[in-house]
């Protein structure tokens, strides 16, 4: 009995000390992290992102359900409206869906001085319209109603051509409906993400 008197018993888990410098560690590191992290330009890929998949997905949904997708480009709202068009004649009934992607506080649609792509240079080159706004018509073949596409940026990069590298274009093929992105990076259109 008394050899269990000086058995030293096993330490399981951390003192208060270990944890709060631990903590202090982890937010040194994250603190420089942030600060070399380029917030607007994330913002810009997300958007871009976003913009993308939902014209892609629009046109899947057309091609599925056999009917005319309307996306409509809100540049003062900097939105997209899906229209799911059941009866495609291209008015808003009661009984059909919409949907509104919202891009973001920080981005708009424009070019920010890039320089154009063949698609034309206004932030959305789409001349067809919808309820007034730029629109493009995914039909139940898979193709667009038109070719064209739209330029997205951050608003530092309209302020300044030091921000240039932040501005996208997502361009739409009329005869498939394929969706392409572009990035603008030191004074060239790069492909893909």
């Amino acid at each position: 009995m008394m050899r269990h008197a000086f058995h030293t018993r096993n330490r399981r888990g951390f003192t208060t000390v270990e944890l709060v410098l631990v903590l202090a560690i982890v937010a040194v590191m994250s603190a420089l992290a942030l600060s070399r992290a380029d917030i607007a330009r994330y913002q810009v890929e997300g958007a871009m992102q976003d913009v993308g998949t939902t014209l892609v997905a629009a046109q899947q949904f057309a091609v599925t359900r056999q009917h005319d997708v309307v996306v409509r480009f809100d540049q003062s709202a900097v939105a997209l409206h899906l229209h799911f068009d059941a009866d495609n004649d291209g008015a808003v009934d009661s009984d059909e869906r919409m949907r509104t992607v919202a891009l973001g506080e920080h981005i708009v649609f424009g070019a920010a001085g890039a320089t154009p792509r063949p698609m034309g240079a206004g932030p959305v080159t789409f001349t067809h319209t919808s309820g007034g706004q730029p629109a493009v018509v995914f039909h139940r073949s898979g193709s667009a109603s038109q070719a064209g596409g739209l330029y997205l940026t951050s608003v530092r990069a309209t302020r300044s051509s030091e921000f240039r590298n932040d501005t996208r274009v997502i361009e739409v093929e009329r005869s498939t409906g394929r969706v392409s992105w572009f990035r603008w990076l030191d004074g060239s259109w790069k492909r893909g993400f």
